[in-house]
């Protein structure tokens, strides 16, 4: 038997409980994991509450990401014992995700643990850091510089948002953090911001171009704040575009891509490939500092995830949630 949070539907409500399951009925796979720990993603936030339509078939069982020994494989590449991570391919959406203390899974949607991390450190970082390391790389990929000038990271209290900034400024940027919680600054500050600005300054409908402020940015909003971004950022810039916190509409137009050559990457993490992903993951295990580790996460049993749940999808959890199963 293992404690998992599971996902019923009901009168189209999404009912959450908490139960004990026999093993015979985790889904099919090529390995089966001991959990250690989960984290709370916005995504997670908006399955749990049924906010958004992000589970189709039910009874689910949620957590877009994990980490944890293997108990038993069916494939060569993972033997019992060894420690792995889960994030993305679709797991805690139509797979059953993370938030049990067992999950099983085809091989191929696994990563061996680095060299320098353990599980609560991976799940520390979760998808919300691999995300935000894709973002940072794809900036890279397009030529964006620390000498360039500053970067923008949008909803910067969140968890793609403050791995962001630790890892740019890791790497010698110049960074400034966008947030709608005045109370975090200085929180931003001490894991790397050179300064914050007030996220309503990004809410006002852009002009097609506006006076350029930024070499780059991260974007996890979407919607309005990405349309003032692209007007802003300068010639040749770039905007690593990664959610929908704010929604997935676009109201922009063409002039900042065929006036200043702006470049809009979009940046996924569910469907990453392995070789990216592997090179993504050894990435951050250099660049972060042992202190993001004790900075930048809180720890929570499954019984407060229907709660933080909730606050997530209302922008009111900061940095990232480990849940320890």
């Amino acid at each position: 038997m293992f404690k998992a949070l599971v996902l019923n539907q009901q009168d189209n409500n999404t009912v959450v409980s908490i139960e004990q399951l026999d093993e015979s009925t985790l889904p099919a796979g090529d390995v089966i994991v001991a959990v250690d720990y989960s984290s709370l993603n916005y995504k997670d936030g908006l399955a749990i509450t049924g906010k958004g339509k992000i589970i189709r078939d039910f009874p689910m069982v949620p957590g877009i990401d994990y980490a944890g020994q293997v108990i038993s494989s069916s494939d060569d590449r993972y033997q019992p014992g060894d420690s792995v991570i889960l994030t993305g391919w679709g797991v805690g959406e139509n797979h059953w995700g993370g938030m049990a203390e067992k999950a099983s899974v085809p091989a191929n949607y696994l990563v061996s643990m680095p060299a320098g991390l353990d599980s609560r450190k991976a799940m520390i970082i979760g998808t919300a850091g691999l995300t935000a390391m894709l973002c940072v790389m794809a900036l890279q990929d397009a030529g964006i510089t620390p000498e360039k000038g500053e970067i923008l990271v949008t909803g910067a209290s969140g968890g793609v948002g403050s791995v962001a900034i630790t890892l740019l400024d890791q790497l010698g940027y110049q960074v400034v953090a966008a947030s709608g919680r005045p109370e975090n600054s200085d929180w931003l500050k001490a894991i790397g911001a050179d300064r914050v600005i007030d996220r309503a300054e990004l809410l006002e409908p852009a002009r097609p171009l506006e006076k350029q402020l930024w070499a780059g940015a991260i974007d996890s909003v979407g919607s309005k704040v990405l349309a003032k971004l692209l007007a802003q950022v300068d010639y040749q810039g770039a905007v690593a575009a990664c959610g929908l916190a704010g929604g997935f509409d676009l109201p922009t137009t063409v002039m900042p891509f065929i006036l200043r050559s702006v470049k809009l990457l979009g940046v996924d993490s569910v469907m990453c490939p392995i070789e990216k992903r592997t090179q993504a993951w050894n990435r951050i295990v250099e660049l972060l500092p042992e202190s993001f580790y004790s900075d930048a996460a809180k720890e929570v049993s499954l019984d407060a995830v229907p709660e933080l749940a909730e606050a997530i999808t209302n922008g009111q959890v900061t940095g990232r949630t480990l849940i320890k199963l």
